[in-house]
């Protein structure tokens, strides 16, 4: 049995499935969202739109060349999702980041990352001073695109195919609570369409809501 309660309770979600592998805790769970709400956020991301950024800048202006969206909390559907996403994973909502979308076209990627922070990168303190670091992921597919716009997990050649309302979850540490290079990710780059995800992200201690 899992030690870590988010584990177990995940664990206990109905179509839930875990990725068999002792490097990541890694689940995937299918028509998490329906079809409605997917095109709904789709609309959304589209009308707000921007050039997403990243932290500790690595000198590839291609690292990340999708684009963000910060989603309205006060909304009702997103405040709906974001408390689905909650009860579903345990996570403690006070402990989320706001929820974001990201629309990726053609030849658009991410190349190979983690989500958290490097405790030694020089915006870690900007950026983990009052919410601690990134502790768990939680992304949405909202769409499939004509072709490519994967996620592949590298460290242990695991590729996932994006499908509307599909949800990746996964903890950004290893269980002894250290930081787990093992979930560094690859958004591979959308060969025809469009791709667009909704990713919530939760920190070590509350946000400030």
């Amino acid at each position: 049995m899992p030690s870590d309660p988010i584990v177990a309770h995940l664990a206990a979600q109905p179509g839930i499935q875990k990725v068999p592998s002792p490097k990541l805790t890694l689940f995937v769970k299918r028509a998490f969202l329906d079809a409605d709400a997917c095109a709904a956020l789709v609309a959304m991301i589209d009308a707000a739109r921007r050039p997403s950024t990243i932290s500790d800048f690595n000198g590839d202006a291609a690292f990340r060349t999708s684009e963000t969206c910060d989603l309205p909390h006060a909304d009702p559907l997103v405040a709906r999702v974001d408390a689905t996403i909650a009860a579903f994973t345990g996570l403690d909502p006070l402990h989320g980041e706001p929820l974001q979308g990201q629309r990726y076209a053609v030849g658009q990627e991410f190349k190979p990352h983690t989500d958290y922070f490097e405790p030694n990168g020089v915006d870690y303190a900007r950026y983990c001073s009052v919410a601690g670091n990134r502790t768990w992921t939680a992304m949405i597919y909202l769409n499939v695109p004509e072709a490519g716009g994967a996620t592949r997990f590298k460290a242990v050649d695991k590729t996932v195919q994006p499908e509307p309302g599909k949800l990746l979850c996964w903890d950004n540490h290893r269980p002894d609570g250290s930081l787990n290079p093992a979930t560094i990710h690859h958004g591979m780059k959308v060969r025809a369409g469009t791709k667009y995800v909704v990713t919530k992200w939760y920190r070590e201690k509350p946000w400030g809501w």
